[in-house]
């Protein structure tokens, strides 16, 4: 009887107007006939058991508002929805999967799909999800508009480009399938944000969110730092002290820098993302743990497994999907809102007045080539609000710029040129001693608390501290 029935919309509902028009695959006619009996009643829902009996609807019909599909767990998807695309460019189509496969999962993504449900779902899911796309559509929104999105009270994920929300898309799609991902992009793009995005949008939500530097804990500290230590593991190891892993549990590890990673440590996070055990160092007793894994990197990582630097098998855990973060320099469109949300953020925290932006300015801004990416921005945004001086601003942006296509000629022209070097020199340490100086009174001279805003490391702090001769109001550099 369902061979006979599969041809044809199995329900039609007559329903209004002004009620959205849904159409369903679902092959498994259980599952089909208990999301009808929940959703007809909102929707001007048609269902179908058979990918030819639906498409045939899409071709020959009025566009529906939406379509739900899920997929024959025999079958690989992508050509359904590969045609579906071809034909209704528009049509939003949300996915609703039994398939914990990652590289499925990867595609499906990667289709243009604008959600995925996860199987077992109930259908209060299902409709969340109808209502949050229907929404979006009625707002009729300009895709490339800004956007800020609050992740913690010191972070915002901002975006203006095609490329950034295709990638904002991407990063709350894969968040929901809770597989580890891979942020790739150069120093300075906006990795950590991207993480903490992503963990923002999953269901670990509520749980806690943290990053380890690959890079900057030691070898032989990192080990300890990642999966702790049974007391007596070593000397100095007076008392058991959890890792990072068994704190994280129930949340997301954020490990950046992962290309920096030692290979010895490189099996031991490979057995975490396999099975989801460790030891402590000193331990015989595995322990088990619930962790999602986010990674990032500024490295190629291809060349480091040709190098044998970086363990093939552990990449392809790692990368159960790749999320790619363009420089800066290819998403010029946003150097704009990104200069105005720092500008907004730096003066919030040094408690003054944001300053304006002139059109000379902006186009400086924007015609740079930001080499140093977001963080660089950032900088220069902090060192305009405390020096209030738009020229200097606008001196050290054009000799950035020019820098190494003069050098030469600077170095030959004589003593003038390496004077004026020498004053934007100058200038660029009394404007970096100030903001630092800044950062400390706004933190009560907590030093960790303030190479933390800085984003700098606590010894790179101490560095700049004697290096500029700083201290807290009425101290000597030696009270300090």
């Amino acid at each position: 009887m369902s061979a006979s029935l599969s041809s044809f919309p199995i329900s039609a509902s007559r329903a209004p107007k002004t009620r959205s028009q849904v159409l369903l695959l679902e092959p498994d006619l259980a599952v089909l006939n208990y999301l009808r009996a929940s959703l007809e009643r909102t929707y001007a829902l048609s269902t179908y058991c058979e990918e030819k009996a639906l498409l045939d609807r899409i071709e020959g019909g009025s566009e529906p508002d939406l379509v739900l599909i899920a997929p024959h767990p025999t079958q690989d998807p992508l050509p359904l929805l590969s045609h579906i695309r071809s034909t209704r460019p528009q049509l939003p189509i949300i996915v609703l999967s039994c398939s914990g496969e990652v590289r499925e999962l990867e595609r499906v993504v990667r289709s243009g799909v604008r959600a995925i449900v996860m199987k077992p779902f109930i259908a209060a899911d299902v409709e969340s999800a109808i209502e949050e796309h229907l929404a979006l559509a009625d707002r009729k929104p300009a895709t490339d508009a800004p956007k800020e999105i609050q992740l913690t009270e010191n972070n915002s994920f901002v975006r203006s480009s095609k490329r950034m929300r295709e990638l904002e898309a991407q990063a709350a799609l894969v968040a929901r399938a809770d597989i580890p991902v891979l942020i790739l992009g150069e120093s300075g793009t906006g990795k950590e944000v991207l993480a903490l995005y992503t963990h923002k949008m999953s269901v670990r939500s509520q749980h806690i969110f943290l990053k380890v530097n690959c890079a900057a804990v030691p070898a032989d500290l990192l080990e300890s730092e990642l999966f702790g230590y049974e007391q007596g593991a070593f000397t100095g190891a007076v008392k058991t002290k959890p890792g990072k892993f068994e704190i994280c549990s129930g949340g997301t590890i954020f490990l950046d820098e992962i290309g920096e990673m030692p290979a010895i440590l490189q099996a031991k996070l490979l057995q975490v993302l396999q099975d989801g055990t460790f030891m402590r160092l000193g331990s015989r007793a595995p322990m088990k743990v619930d962790v999602r894994v986010i990674a990032a990197t500024n490295i190629n990582m291809k060349e480091a497994m040709a190098n044998k630097t970086f363990r093939e098998d552990l990449y392809y855990r790692l990368n159960g999907f790749t999320l790619s973060i363009p420089a800066l320099r290819q998403r010029k469109e946003e150097i704009p809102v990104l200069s105005e949300y720092f500008m907004r953020r730096a003066a919030k925290r040094y408690s003054r007045e944001p300053l304006l932006f002139s059109n000379n300015l902006t186009n400086a801004l924007t015609d740079y080539s930001w080499p140093g990416n977001i963080r660089e921005l950032e900088n220069v945004i902090n060192r305009y609000l405390v020096l209030g001086d738009e020229k200097a601003i606008l001196e050290e942006l054009a000799l950035h710029d020019s820098g190494d296509r003069e050098a030469p000629a600077l170095a030959e022209s004589g003593s003038g040129a390496g004077g004026l070097k020498q004053m934007v020199r100058s200038l660029k340490g009394e404007a970096e001693a100030t903001a630092i100086q800044q950062v400390l009174e706004g933190v009560g001279w907590n030093r960790k608390a303030a190479a933390n805003d800085l984003q700098i490391s606590y010894k790179a702090l101490l560095y700049k501290i004697k290096q500029y001769d700083l201290s807290p109001p009425g101290h000597s550099q030696g009270q300090a």
